[in-house]
């Protein structure tokens, strides 16, 4: 199984227009348009009846305290935990592409509401649990939400989007489910299985 995308080669900087955040002019960042990039999958195996589709980042530092502190750096040795930023389960098998902006075009303020669209099922990303805190942007975010590191962190952060080939028509995932537990519905459902890598990062001292 092949996975390609026209929105950026694989293992390089992810453009801004696929971005939650972008670097500001004045401050540190700002929106991005955040839209979902093109993916696209070939070599299918045979038996394949559905299709799923996560992005995980998983170089998200473990604690919090120091993130976007001023005077303060993420270092580059604190331990890394994983974040959701694209889950979308029972894609159909007649889907193998997703165009530029197919789930998601521009910062949503509170997340995108519908969980069902001709695309799929959209579950929980991270920001649900990282803006739960924000009273302006609190809410839950389903489907993709783009890369946002932390101004000061000192590592380059990494974007693994994989597209999984399942042998059953749905995961009869509703409701508020997340990207871990997508993937455990997916044990012993997985056909194959392929991945595209972008990286980011809002820190200037970081090399992307």
């Amino acid at each position: 199984m092949k996975l390609h995308s026209d929105s950026f080669p694989n293992n390089t900087p992810i453009p801004g227009e696929f971005a939650f955040c972008i670097p500001a002019d004045q401050g540190h960042v700002t929106g991005g348009a955040n839209k979902s990039p093109n993916l696209a999958w070939s070599e299918v195996p045979d038996g394949t009846r559905s299709f799923a589709v996560i992005c995980h980042d998983p170089d998200v530092p473990s604690k919090a305290d120091d993130v976007n502190v001023e005077g303060r750096t993420i270092p580059a040795a604190m331990p890394r935990v994983d974040f959701y930023h694209w889950v979308l389960v029972d894609v159909p098998a007649s889907v193998t592409e997703l165009p530029v902006g197919a789930d998601a075009d521009g910062v949503t303020a509170k997340g995108k509401r519908e969980q069902r669209t001709q695309y799929g099922v959209r579950g929980l990303n991270t920001y649900t649990d990282f803006l739960a805190g924000d009273p302006n942007m609190a809410g839950e975010y389903y489907g993709y939400d783009g890369p946002c590191p932390p101004w000061n962190d000192e590592i380059l952060h990494h974007y693994v989007f994989t597209v999984y080939a399942l042998d059953v028509d749905s995961l009869n995932l509703s409701g508020k489910f997340t990207g871990a537990q997508a993937l455990e519905a997916m044990q012993g459902h997985v056909l194959g299985k392929a991945e595209w890598v972008g990286t980011y990062t809002l820190n200037p001292d970081v090399k992307s």
